[in-house]
């Protein structure tokens, strides 16, 4: 996919992001479902102003992407973070078939994970954070309930460092889903397919890799060959904070 020019008033890049983009320092895309549809305000808003501190602590620069008054956001301030947090499940939660229609109409929108790599990719952002992708669901043979996600990754060129799929899905279908499409599936420092809560599962990624070097290298000789489409690096959850595969 490749960067479009667009109107400043669909598109606004905050100074922050728009600097660390010019002088090319690293910069991590951060999705606003999770403030809006994911915890109660105001432990939401806290959460993701702490995972940007986090990202700034590590050298790199974060851009929580939001739709806010219709403009597509990169990079929001705390009042904006605040204000997805406080009014929660009333910000339309948006992904590739919504946003149109919401910047449209003016309205607040709080991205997901294919949302949030199409405004990514517009701004010029390769990396992005998040929990978990969303997935093939179990009973998909039946209710074709599968996740924008995969299809967005199948054709956006941004990398999304995850925790894996979400537990709840069919993780096995949502493998072979992403092998027909020629997304890589890289596990950092493992082989088996982390579950968001879990750190293995029965299932395995396509390729292993244990740096970050390792993992650049691979992003830009596939863009640079014309290979568009992201990757998923999934890197298990802290074995601290993780739950045995087996109570899943």
């Amino acid at each position: 996919m490749s960067e479009l020019k667009i109107s400043p008033e669909l598109l606004q890049i905050s100074p922050e992001v728009q600097d660390a983009l010019k002088n090319k320092k690293p910069v991590v895309a951060l999705e606003s479902t999770i403030i809006s549809h994911g915890m109660p305000f105001p432990q939401n808003a806290q959460t993701a102003i702490e995972v940007e501190e986090t990202i700034r602590k590590q050298g790199a620069v974060p851009a929580t992407i939001a739709i806010i008054g219709g403009v597509m956001k990169v990079g929001l301030s705390k009042e904006e973070i605040e204000l997805l947090g406080s009014e929660g499940h009333n910000v339309t939660k948006v992904s590739r078939r919504d946003l149109p229609f919401v910047v449209a109409a003016g309205k607040n929108g709080a991205t997901t994970v294919a949302s949030t790599m199409i405004i990514a990719a517009l701004a010029g952002i390769k990396v992005f954070a998040t929990g978990g992708i969303g997935g093939v669901h179990r009973g998909a043979e039946h209710t074709f309930d599968i996740s924008a996600d995969l299809q967005e990754l199948a054709n956006t060129n941004v990398t999304v460092v995850c925790a894996g799929a979400k537990s709840i899905l069919d993780l096995g279908l949502t493998t072979e889903y992403l092998e027909t499409f020629g997304v890589p599936l890289i596990g950092y420092q493992t082989k088996a397919l982390p579950a968001f809560f879990c750190r293995t599962s029965p299932f395995e990624v396509s390729i292993r890799l244990d740096s970050a070097t390792e993992i650049a290298r691979a992003m830009a000789v596939k863009w640079q060959s014309g290979l568009n489409g992201g990757l998923v690096v999934a890197n298990p959850i802290p074995e601290q904070f993780a739950m045995p595969e087996e109570s899943i």
